[in-house]
């Protein structure tokens, strides 16, 4: 057994040590709270964890959606960026004659 890097003969040597300074009827309430405090620790990581994967899933969706619009033909960006190519190849045509 090995939690946080401390084996068991650490673990039992703080419990008798908690024993001993607490008592055994403040021990197991001391053990609730402690259950408790690491619960919410480990929900508020995974909400944080879950707020990162958001917003990265969302800059992966930002990124993508110029693409998509750019490949629809129906898209007027993508329409008046093809009218604008070809005013620029007309011009460019006439200048070199």
């Amino acid at each position: 057994m090995n939690i946080f890097g401390v084996g068991l003969p650490e673990v039992t040597v703080i419990l008798i040590l908690a024993l001993l300074i607490f008592g055994p009827k403040k021990l197991p309430e001391l053990g609730k709270q402690l259950g408790k405090t690491l619960k919410s620790l480990k929900k508020a990581s995974n909400e944080f964890q879950n707020e990162i994967d958001q917003v990265m899933n969302d800059d992966d969706e930002k990124e993508d959606i110029p693409k998509t619009l750019e490949s629809n033909p129906k898209n007027k960006i993508y329409q008046d960026n093809k009218e604008s190519e070809k005013k620029d190849l007309s011009k460019q045509e006439n200048n070199k004659n």
